[in-house]
């Protein structure tokens, strides 16, 4: 049976394909290319939405610096809304593939969790590979800045047994990997909220199925996989912390909200690792957005595909 791609989203996917002409997809392994298109794949998605600060008046942000394991100093920007009373808080961690995004370019995504919460976020600049980190280096960025709230809570008036950690894409994967470091280095988290998230460097045979449909390729996983990895791609050397679907056991790990559309190479990885959580006996609610692409939310933020899992998430993040 064949898919079929969300009314909704394909209608902006063809606005989309009127207003260009189309480009060769870049050769695998440029990340140089993939992240300047990623790069302007994001400023267009952001301006989708209302513009920060002025879109979102009542959530105030402020930068600090944070250490990471290997002494490099990351920015995290910390976006509370006014009046809100803190006690649960999101650590969270931006698309890209490995390669691209920062934390600019989410300033309105993670302002309008924290405006339709009230529940206040720490968005991580962690580094990109393969230029600035590679292997553990943007997994032990964002655990930098969970341990950093932590550390902190009291002036941030955070309950350090309420945190969670969340992200999209690439920042999934690493949600997910900072879940396992929590778990294995003894730090309290109380969820792991992963959006269609990139778990497993393994993903790269195309589904001719699902070709017509995906937005990041194989070919683009590859390419992000490969900065990321170096020289322990392809092998059994692959930390489980970088690629959280290697880990042993899922044992102990945070409960979790996994969201995912089926025309998304990451789909299959997605719900594995959630049915694992599951057979675990962790908390975990999944699911799995018939019609959907990688990404539908941002590439259509108005949709009911978007606004419906605006809605779980925000249920989520609220039960903090």
């Amino acid at each position: 049976m064949a898919f079929t791609l969300d009314p909704e989203l394909a209608a902006v996917l063809q606005a989309l394909a009127e207003q260009s002409d189309p480009t060769p997809p870049p050769d695998r392994d440029d990340w140089r290319t993939l992240r300047a298109r990623g790069m302007a794949s994001m400023r267009w998605m952001a301006s989708l939405l209302p513009a920060y600060p002025s879109g979102y008046p009542l959530v105030k942000a402020s930068s600090h610096k944070v250490r990471s394991a290997d002494g490099a100093e990351i920015l995290v920007r910390w976006y509370e809304k006014a009046e809100s009373a803190p006690g649960s808080a999101v650590v969270y961690a931006h698309g890209g593939g490995m390669i691209a995004g920062s934390v600019d370019l989410y300033d309105s995504v993670v302002a309008g969790y924290v405006q339709a919460t009230g529940v206040p976020f720490l968005s991580v600049d962690y580094r990109l590979a393969p230029d600035a980190a590679t292997g553990t280096g943007p997994v032990e960025d964002v655990f930098a800045a969970l341990t950093w709230l932590g550390d902190q809570a009291p002036e941030l008036r955070v309950d350090p047994r309420r945190i969670a950690v969340m992200g999209d894409s690439a920042g999934g994967g690493l949600a997910a990997g900072v879940a396992v470091l929590a778990r294995d280095r003894g730090v309290p988290l109380a969820h792991q909220a992963l959006l269609y998230p990139m778990l497993d460097d393994r993903t790269l045979t195309p589904d001719p199925r699902l070709t017509p449909y995906v937005a990041w390729t194989w070919d683009d996983n590859w390419t992000g996989w490969h900065a990321l990895l170096g020289a322990a791609f392809g092998t059994d050397d692959v930390p489980p912390q970088v690629a959280p679907a290697r880990v042993a056991t899922v044992e102990g790990l945070a409960p979790a909200y996994v969201e995912v559309g089926e025309l998304d190479i990451f789909r299959a990885e997605a719900v594995t690792y959630a049915q694992r959580l599951a057979d675990a006996d962790i908390p975990t609610e999944l699911h799995l957005h018939s019609g959907a692409i990688h990404e539908y939310d941002r590439l259509a933020p108005a949709s009911r595909l978007a606004r419906r899992a605006m809605e779980d998430r925000g249920r989520v993040i609220s039960s903090l």
